[in-house]
């Protein structure tokens, strides 16, 4: 059972990056964390073997972003395996609004993240990278996270590094000045998944699927073709940051739902309803890759 599913929106947009992530020819998805000065990640740190980032990277934006491009690797989902401390595990950093937020609705242990971006279809052409053209704008899911706690890594930080040392380098510990408010913490991952055998708990969806659009056919990719439970009629409270009726609609099977143009964090208290979890379920067991348990995390 999940008590609170967050759909959490990360990586490259408009305002961010200025362009969308790339969905590869053969299918994998590159989600590009937003451009951080303070960091210490670059580009060149994403988990993307065989994908020559440096020349996909400058083509795609100009010459505006590198390998060296400095980002927040948060939600840190699946670093490069040679990054990765002995116990590493999936987890995503979080403070101010967007923390205040997840904190009124309850989010804890037991909470499960979806991630979405903006992503668009890549192709080689006359020996560069390009968007495809024509290629829709979507939203797509590309990864989770089963919280298995919440630490308090600026109040609690010495007692999280004691009972976690591989935390030591995600950005929301490793850079106490700029992450410094007393709400910065950390939703780590469980261990093992609840929802697939074999895997951690959170990673990525790897390849591109019809299961993990968000965006609804021949739609902006704002307005969302969602199960028909996520609907508020159905009796569940509003997804939050969407309580107007009017961004709702229901079709056969599904509901749309034309969401906010802004806002990192949208919470939907399942009220112990088993659809939610039957969901997450559908999606990591047939999408999930990334972090598998055992060596993989790095664990000791």
């Amino acid at each position: 059972m999940i008590h609170r599913l967050v759909l959490s929106r990360k990586g490259f947009d408009s305002g961010y990056g200025g362009m969308a992530s790339p969905i590869l020819p053969d299918g994998r998805l590159l989600p590009l964390p937003i451009p951080a000065a303070q960091d210490d990640f670059r580009l060149a740190d994403l988990n993307a073997p065989g994908v020559a980032l440096g020349p996909l990277l400058r083509d795609l934006s100009g010459g505006r972003h590198s390998r060296h491009t400095r980002v927040h690797m948060d939600p840190d989902l699946d670093r490069r395996a040679d990054l990765r401390l002995p116990g590493w595990r999936p987890a995503l950093g979080q403070n101010g609004a967007a923390q205040s937020h997840l904190a009124r609705q309850g989010v804890g242990p037991g909470a499960v993240f979806l991630f979405f971006g903006w992503f668009r279809e890549v192709e080689r052409h006359a020996r560069r990278w390009r968007y495809v053209p024509g290629a829709p704008d979507l939203h797509l899911l590309y990864g989770w996270l089963e919280v298995a706690e919440v630490l308090p890594v600026v109040s609690g930080r010495a007692e999280s590094l004691r009972r976690h040392p591989w935390i030591a380098d995600h950005p929301h510990v490793a850079n106490p000045g700029h992450y410094r408010g007393a709400d910065n913490v950390l939703y780590v991952g469980r261990e093992r998944s609840a929802f697939a055998v074999g895997h951690a708990g959170g990673g990525v969806f790897p390849r591109y699927a019809e299961g993990l659009r968000l965006t609804a056919a021949g739609a902006s990719r704002s307005v969302w073709a969602l199960p028909e439970w996520f609907h508020p009629a159905t009796g569940l409270a509003p997804l939050t940051y969407h309580a107007n009726p009017g961004r709702w609609s229901s079709e056969p099977g599904r509901c749309l739902l034309r969401s906010v143009p802004k806002g990192q964090e949208f919470v939907l208290d399942t009220g112990g309803r088993p659809e939610p979890a039957a969901w997450v379920r559908e999606l990591v067991a047939q999408h999930a890759g990334g972090p598998q348990d055992g060596e993989r995390q790095g664990a000791s």
